[in-house]
């Protein structure tokens, strides 16, 4: 019996070779592709948006024959409107985001923060606590990751502030409701919070204030994880972001329209304008106050947002709520005990709290 001896590795053609140069070809190919149908989704997209204004207007005032200034007329024309438009922009967002997001783990941010002086560091962290995934739920391991990776203690608060309340997704949604100005106006007094509030934090010293056990892994090694991903890689991201924030929020985001709706259509304008105007000196600490207990994310209180400012609220009252509803949540407050005393937990409140107070009253007067 003949025994096949298997062909030499070294053939003298280019049959292995070529097969090597098809592999980055046919990935590109696939990516082109990729572009290409994510180009012509983008168009669909763009032109279901433009055809939402006229079919909420044809909703309520034609299909259901609602009378054009009625309270119930204006009531579900803005909800019609705005349901599938805050949506389909969340979803845009959110996977635009989840892309960028794949550029700037938790882990690589650390490693970033680590063993920065505390100036530059409060910048760098509030800049990166702009695009860096973050929630609620994940408070408790990014503050123990970087106390073990050697972050002062005030730079880990400008990340921890500006990660939730200069929220990109809040950020683009703003811009697309009410406009660049107030979008920009949003941006930079947040960041300016998150910078200064890790600072003055940074200043009082208080890491004896972070819960023994946490402090006790200092002395431990930070370990950081580098990933090597691919475009394709990259856009399953997208989409997984898109899969989970978006199915995680939607309720929260009818709810805050169904309530913008409530104000847009029934609260008259004299009374927003009375309770959350200018000349109400008292109305910022009130809408600190008030949002601090509330449990609602970015994309949800946006649309109030819209809502409040449309009915004659003062925007510095309405932006001191909108942050302290992001920023101070309670539920925040109760999974950070799990690291901080109540004391440094006050200190966080006081400080945070006392400059959205600065900012609602500043842009009250100027604006």
């Amino acid at each position: 019996m003949k025994t096949i001896q298997p062909a030499d590795d070294d053939c003298g053609c280019d049959c292995k070779k070529t097969t090597l140069e098809q592999s980055p070809k046919k990935k590109n190919y696939a990516l082109v592709r990729a572009g290409i149908a994510g180009l012509a989704g983008f168009v669909l997209w763009y032109i279901i948006y433009k055809q939402l204004e006229p079919f909420s207007s044809f909703f309520a005032y034609s299909l259901l024959g609602l009378e054009k200034g009625s309270h119930l007329g204006g009531a579900i024309q803005f909800f019609v409107y705005d349901t599938p438009k805050v949506m389909m922009l969340l979803t845009l967002i959110v996977f635009v985001i989840g892309i960028i997001r794949s550029f700037f783990t938790q882990e690589r941010t650390r490693k970033y923060l680590a063993g920065k002086r505390e100036s530059t560091g409060n910048v760098m962290a509030a800049l990166l606590g702009i695009v860096t995934p973050f929630c609620s739920c994940s408070a408790v391991p990014l503050f123990i990751g970087f106390v073990q990776a050697g972050v002062p203690l005030g730079v880990t608060f400008s990340f921890l502030i500006a990660s939730p309340m200069v929220n990109e997704i809040a950020l683009i949604l703003l811009y697309g409701l009410l406009g660049w100005k107030v979008a920009a106006i949003y941006l930079v007094s947040g960041l300016v919070i998150a910078i200064v509030s890790g600072w003055v934090i940074g200043r009082f010293k208080l890491e004896h204030w972070i819960e023994g056990w946490v402090q006790e892994l200092r002395a431990g090694e930070a370990v950081v994880v580098e990933e090597t991903l691919t475009w394709h890689d990259r856009i399953d991201r997208g989409w997984e972001a898109v899969r989970d924030i978006v199915g995680k929020v939607w309720i929260y985001v009818v709810a805050g329209i169904g309530v913008g709706a409530a104000i847009h259509g029934y609260v008259p304008e004299t009374f927003m304008a009375t309770i959350m105007g200018k000349d109400a000196w008292w109305s910022v600490p009130a809408a600190v106050v008030v949002g601090i207990p509330m449990y609602s994310n970015a994309a949800g209180i946006v649309p109030v947002v819209e809502a409040l400012l449309g009915k004659g609220a003062a925007l510095g009252t309405v932006l001191a709520f909108m942050m302290s509803v992001i920023a101070l949540s309670l539920p925040e407050m109760v999974i950070l005990r799990k690291v901080l005393t109540l004391k440094l937990i006050a200190v966080f409140i006081g400080v945070v709290g006392s400059g959205i107070l600065f900012t609602g009253f500043l842009f009250n007067l100027i604006f």
